[in-house]
């Protein structure tokens, strides 16, 4: 069986990095217990790992409780696209030299709402394609 499946260009590990850092919005997925969640949240890649802003409530409650978490961005055009996935372990900012830290880094809540819990996400995992777009070729 002849197939045309394109999956894409793999990108580098420093290529991915590239494509974290240039954006802002993102989404994280979390699981308790067998039940999946995925949040739409903006965040700032800094020195290899990624950092979010959040206040007390159901997300922060996940990732308290299964720190493995999955986050994801991509980016689409008239004629290309790109997609960054990575897995690694999240943990909640408490030590205040570390969130003086935090607090210097381009990060703003996306809704107007106070944020104060900060929330480091450290890598295990990172894989990022690139992709050409295009029609779908004739089927027969």
């Amino acid at each position: 069986m002849e197939s045309d499946e394109r999956p894409g260009t793999v990108l580098s590990e420093a290529e991915a990095w590239d494509m974290l850092k240039r954006s802002e919005y993102g989404r994280l997925a979390v699981s308790v217990l067998g039940e999946p969640d995925i949040y739409p949240l903006n965040f700032v890649a800094h020195n290899g790992t990624l950092f979010m802003r959040t206040n007390p409530g159901t997300k922060l409650a996940e990732l308290t409780v299964n720190e493995r978490v999955a986050f994801e961005v991509d980016e689409v055009n008239d004629d290309e696209a790109w997609s960054v996935v990575l897995k690694g372990t999240a943990r909640v900012i408490v030590a205040q030299s570390e969130v003086d830290e935090a607090d210097t880094l381009p990060l703003k809540p996306w809704i107007p709402t106070r944020k104060y819990t900060y929330v480091e996400i450290t890598p295990t995992y990172i894989h990022g394609r690139h992709f050409e777009l295009g029609e779908e070729p004739e089927r027969y």
